[in-house]
């Protein structure tokens, strides 16, 4: 039912084909998974094909090793017209027993479309109801803030350079 999936989970265990020469997967895959399980998230709750955007707040702390038992966690903490904003959490833990780590989180940003090459169209609103929900719709807003920042401070850079060449 579209406007109810708010989270969604992915299990799966790192393979050989995903790790670099010491055995631990590189980032660029779990970037991947994140994405993988924003899209099924973002469908899941626009009942419509999506986009990515942005992703934010990229933080790897912990290795995933060959062979790890991987969960990828997402949870919707925001929506605006067309857009939705997921916190995700990777953990990875060996599928023989041992505590999950915390691996990786960060926030990631679709826009829901109405078709594959179409326009942008309107996603069921949600609003926090917990006090964890308030604090997770704050965080996705402050990262996406400061990524926004990021990006014009490199686009005014990127202009200086092509006025100092011209």
């Amino acid at each position: 039912m579209i406007g109810s999936q708010r989270e969604l989970t992915l299990r799966f265990l790192a393979e050989p084909a995903d790790v670099n020469y010491g055995g631990k997967v590189h980032g660029g895959v779990v970037m991947k998974w994140i994405d993988q399980a924003g899209y099924a998230a973002a469908v899941g709750w626009s009942g419509t094909y999506s986009v990515t955007v942005a992703v934010g707040g990229i933080r790897f702390m912990a290795p995933i090793r060959i062979s790890d038992l991987v969960t990828v966690r997402t949870k919707l903490v925001h929506t605006g017209t067309s857009s939705m904003h997921f916190s995700v959490e990777v953990a990875a833990r060996d599928p023989m027993g041992g505590e999950p780590r915390l691996c990786t989180h960060c926030v990631i940003v679709f826009v829901a479309l109405d078709g594959v090459e179409g326009e942008p169209t309107a996603v069921p609103a949600w609003e926090p109801v917990s006090e964890d929900d308030r604090e997770l719709a704050e965080y996705a807003q402050q990262v996406m803030a400061l990524s926004k920042g990021i990006e014009q401070t490199v686009e005014r850079y990127r202009q200086a350079h092509d006025a100092h060449d011209a």
